[in-house]
């Protein structure tokens, strides 16, 4: 699978997003760059979430040109949010559940990524009753039960502080190599980005940087 992506368009305001790259099959690629840079646009534009012109082809299918926009739920994307983004009246277990309702068959079996994200323990608590950090685990195992095609992570360390923070990077590194789906993985953070991705694109004012 290749993803070849280019959006040149405005995004409210004044603002332009103007970038254009393509991306390997397997592995992270990090999204790096300040706030308001437009990296959490591209991948909204990825999921289906923002209407944004341009083309994005993902393993040769068309997910969006002048004439195509495939709808958010047939492009099986696994969307891990800034903020976790679990469903807050639900427990974790049926976080799990809604996602595998929604999700086709797939490589990711549920015994096995509650193993790898270490959620055991917290499969009875709501998410008001879970640390920012163990929050962040349930988000991304729902995000794999889902089966996606691709994942999308929106900053999903920058909301904790820097000893939860540590802790779910030196675990996050260990999960992203078995992964073998491609990974856009959004951050402002220079040393993450080095540690977590094969490959770091740069966006700065809504375009590539160096």
């Amino acid at each position: 699978m290749t993803i070849a992506l280019a959006l040149n368009g405005k995004i409210g305001g004044d603002f332009a997003l103007r970038i254009e790259f393509d991306a390997p099959s397997q592995g992270v690629t990090a999204l790096l760059g300040p706030s308001g840079s437009g990296k959490t646009s591209v991948l909204r534009a990825l999921a289906g979430l923002a209407r944004i012109p341009g083309r994005i082809v993902v393993d040769g299918e068309i997910w969006q040109d002048g004439k195509t926009f495939l709808a958010p739920e047939l492009r099986r994307t696994g969307y891990v949010f800034q903020g976790a983004g679990l469903l807050p009246h639900l427990s974790v277990a049926a976080n799990l559940d809604y996602a595998e309702r929604r999700a086709p068959q797939g490589p990711f079996a549920r015994d096995a990524i509650i193993e790898n994200t270490g959620i055991a323990h917290l499969l009875d608590r709501l998410p008001s009753r879970l640390s920012g950090g163990e929050a962040q685990r349930a988000s991304i195992a729902r995000a794999l039960l889902s089966q996606p095609r691709l994942l999308l992570m929106d900053e999903p360390l920058s909301a904790l502080d820097s000893g939860a923070r540590g802790n779910l990077l030196d675990w996050l590194e260990a999960l992203l190599v078995d992964i073998a789906i491609p990974v856009f993985y959004v951050t402002h953070d220079h040393a993450e980005a080095a540690r977590l991705a094969a490959r770091t694109i740069r966006i700065s004012d809504g375009r590539l940087s160096d």
